[in-house]
């Protein structure tokens, strides 16, 4: 049985009393939780705040986004040698909104999956299509790609350190949620195309996460689908008691 992770993506929101608070309160609500694992991904300001406030907590936390290299003349980014060192363990690859909106490619996306490796990040590698290509019947072809080039030249080793998260780009933000069973099927393709391109035995370890409108209302009815291993969540984990009930209703 894979145990469950379910990630909340702050993005860019709060300012920093009500992203202490939101911690904190998280931290306080899920304390006796130990059966799923728990991550937050705040935006980076606050990521120094959270090596103290979530520092005897059962929460794990990360960066959004993050360069190659590990140092140099690239104002504005952040190195994983820089998030290490503030605590940091995961990292967010590949997000639908830097795609889309800061044009990132699967070379790039490679690229930083692979520093991650390197530094002992957890990459959550986010996958998903868009409307316009899902509605084409190109949504399978997009995915297939999406993992070939996004995984070019990790070792199965290295792949067992990754988490996949499958994001509808059309379920992102507009309060649209894939039935169960379309993320489901979504979900069985990508780990068959593990076992395809590494093994059976990594594609039944891997942990596949749904995001897309992930509410407490729907939680139950898509972890409780046989290839989907929890969540990648956006709005509903801004609040401590949504997040906490789609945490412990994951369960």
């Amino acid at each position: 049985m894979r145990r469950k992770i379910i990630a909340g993506n702050w993005k860019m929101h709060l300012l920093t009393d009500s992203a202490i608070d939101l911690a904190k309160s998280l931290a306080e609500s899920i304390k006796d939780v130990d059966d799923v694992d728990i991550a937050i991904f705040p935006p980076a300001p606050y990521l120094i705040l959270m090596k103290e406030v979530l520092k005897d907590s059962n929460i794990k936390y990360g960066a959004q986004n993050m360069h190659f290299a590990e140092k140099g003349a690239y104002t504005g980014e952040l190195s994983p040698g820089m998030l290490k060192d503030i605590g940091c363990k995961l990292i967010l690859v590949g997000h639908s909104e830097r795609r889309k909106i800061f044009k990132e490619s699967n070379e790039l996306i490679n690229s930083k999956l692979i520093a991650a490796i390197n530094n002992h990040l957890t990459p959550y590698l986010c996958i998903g299509e868009t409307l316009e290509e899902r509605e084409s019947g190109k949504l399978f072809e997009v995915i297939e790609e999406q993992l070939t080039i996004g995984l070019k030249s990790i070792s199965e080793d290295d792949f067992n350190k990754i988490v996949i998260a499958y994001e509808p780009v059309w379920a992102i933000g507009t309060g649209k949620t894939a039935t169960p069973e379309i993320a489901q099927e979504m979900h069985l393709f990508i780990r068959n195309w593990i076992k395809k391109n590494y093994s059976e035995n990594t594609s039944e370890k891997m942990r596949i996460l749904y995001g897309g409108s992930m509410k407490p209302e729907n939680v139950k009815s898509l972890v409780s689908q046989p290839d989907i291993d929890g969540g990648l969540v956006g709005g509903a984990s801004l609040k401590s008691e949504s997040f906490s009930q789609i945490i412990r209703f994951s369960r």
